[in-house]
């Protein structure tokens, strides 16, 4: 079996590209290497950071392809003979998608598209990873405040909650866009294309930012003994993901035969936590203080999700497992073996 994993040297990518590649498979993990999201890291070495997973897949054998989903022929010359394609390639973040919305649509759309010319004209299925933000901030409008934690009614959200409420960014746009090209291209070509909305992945190898990755970037601020600084009061809910939970979607997925449509991929009920709950726990595991303070709210934000995953189960038997308790324990216990490439 031969699989094409688009962003591959990225946190979620390498993982797909190292399970995969584990299994026997072939695998061609196909990446720009851009730093516009590392970028805004703000401690280490950022090339170091940048290169970390693209050095780890090399030391495991796995081919390498420094090249732009952006790049149609490209991405078409390097799919021919693939079983599947996993995109994990994206623009993923708010901020940087209003920075420069431009980029965010080439990203997001423009190169999803690629992908779905690319998968049609060799009739291979297309995972595609979409974001929970396409949900829009009307979730909002019916949380209730508790002590260190929002609420919400329903506790779990499934595919037919409405979406695109309330204010959008350039981020919401180009995400539902894909996913509304990946629906059209699966019933008008026929191809097999999964849209899987994604929440909270963490783990090992992943370098968080102000834009992204927030548990990560707590656990380096903490280990780091850096200022945490919260978005709005740090009560914001998500189910978080151990990031090989979600490489397990995508292998249950395809062992199902690839079933078209669009699948809430989160951590569930069991997996929920504010900020300020995850700072809680990441304080005691590394058992330091933390120097916690208060900024502004972001436009567009969440400040609930928790994922109804029933969808996913019933169409491929998946569910996640790895509770936070076990999945912060594995990040911790990672960061501290390559503190080395950190410096505050």
């Amino acid at each position: 079996m031969k699989l094409l994993v688009t962003g591959g040297c990225g946190f979620l990518g390498s993982h797909v590209c190292e399970y995969f590649h584990k299994l026997g498979w072939q695998v061609i993990a196909y990446d720009n290497m851009t730093k516009f999201e590392t970028s805004r890291i703000e401690f280490g070495d950022q090339d170091k950071i940048r290169n970390y997973n693209k050095d780890f897949l090399k030391e495991l054998g796995i081919c390498i392809v420094t090249a732009d989903i952006c790049d149609k022929e490209c991405l078409i010359s390097w799919a021919k003979g693939c079983n599947v394609i996993i995109n994990c390639a994206a623009q993923p973040t708010m901020t940087l998608s209003e920075t420069n919305p431009r980029k965010d649509f080439e990203t997001n759309v423009t190169g999803v598209v690629n992908l779905l010319e690319t998968a049609h004209k060799y009739n291979i299925p297309l995972a595609l990873c979409s974001s929970i933000h396409v949900y829009g901030t009307g979730i909002n409008d019916n949380v209730v405040e508790a002590n260190d934690h929002y609420e919400h009614i329903p506790i779990l959200i499934n595919e037919n909650y409405p979406i695109l409420t309330g204010e959008i960014t350039p981020l919401h746009a180009s995400k539902r866009c894909a996913e509304i090209y990946g629906r059209m291209y699966s019933e008008t070509y026929g191809i097999k294309v999964a849209t899987f909305r994604l929440t909270g992945i963490y783990g090992e190898r992943q370098f968080g930012s102000e834009d992204h990755g927030w548990v990560s970037l707590l656990a380096i601020k903490t280990m780091l003994g850096l200022p945490i600084q919260l978005i709005g009061n740090g009560k914001q809910v998500r189910d978080i993901l151990y990031v090989t939970e979600a490489v397990s979607a995508f292998d249950m997925w395809i062992k199902a035969g690839c079933p078209s449509g669009i699948y809430n991929i989160g951590g569930g009920a069991d997996n929920i936590i504010s900020v300020l709950q995850c700072i809680k726990q990441l304080g005691y595991l590394f058992n330091k203080e933390q120097v916690i303070t208060k900024g502004g709210a972001r436009r567009g934000d969440l400040l609930y999700f928790a994922c109804d995953t029933q969808k996913a189960f019933d169409a491929f038997g998946w569910k996640a497992s790895i509770t936070p308790e076990i999945g912060l324990t594995g990040l911790v216990r990672w960061l501290k073996e390559c503190k080395a490439i950190f410096n505050a």
